[in-house]
């Protein structure tokens, strides 16, 4: 796979459009045509920026056909990173028992549900890189 279809296939896979992702990186949404069409690459400024946005190495983007050979390790951490949440869940399964059990949520206590509302979106956010991840491997594989 090359570059333009790698860059389809990720702004399609996070549900973007060629304007979305224009926006993201500030560029034209002709730019990013361009750049699906394989008539121009960016700039190296903007393939930082299409790395970190997608969660993917430069190299990933730039080598036909190649798997990011960290691949495996990156998925592993993600997962033992996801694993070592549990824990967190668990804590917070009790702290949303004590908070109800009263049937009043006072401000103390509305402080502590913000406080697991952000955990749980970091929780979720880690959810969707494997996703990301384990999608990207079944492109390779296909």
């Amino acid at each position: 796979m090359n570059f333009s279809d790698k860059v389809r296939k990720l702004r399609i896979q996070n549900n973007l459009s060629q304007e979305e992702l224009s926006e993201k990186l500030d560029v034209s949404r002709q730019t990013i045509s361009k750049w699906e069409a394989g008539n121009t690459f960016p700039e190296i400024e903007k393939l930082i920026s299409m790395s970190d946005f997608f969660q993917v190495s430069i190299d990933y983007l730039l080598r036909d056909n190649i798997m990011n050979v960290n691949f495996s390790e990156d998925l592993d951490r993600m997962v033992i990173q996801f694993l070592g949440s549990s824990y967190e869940m668990a804590d917070i399964s009790r702290q949303l028992v004590d908070i109800m059990e009263d049937g009043i949520i006072d401000d103390k206590e509305k402080i502590q549900m913000e406080d697991i509302i952000c955990t749980l979106d970091k929780i979720s956010e880690n959810i969707e890189k494997i996703k990301k991840a384990i999608d990207l491997s079944y492109s390779f594989s296909s």
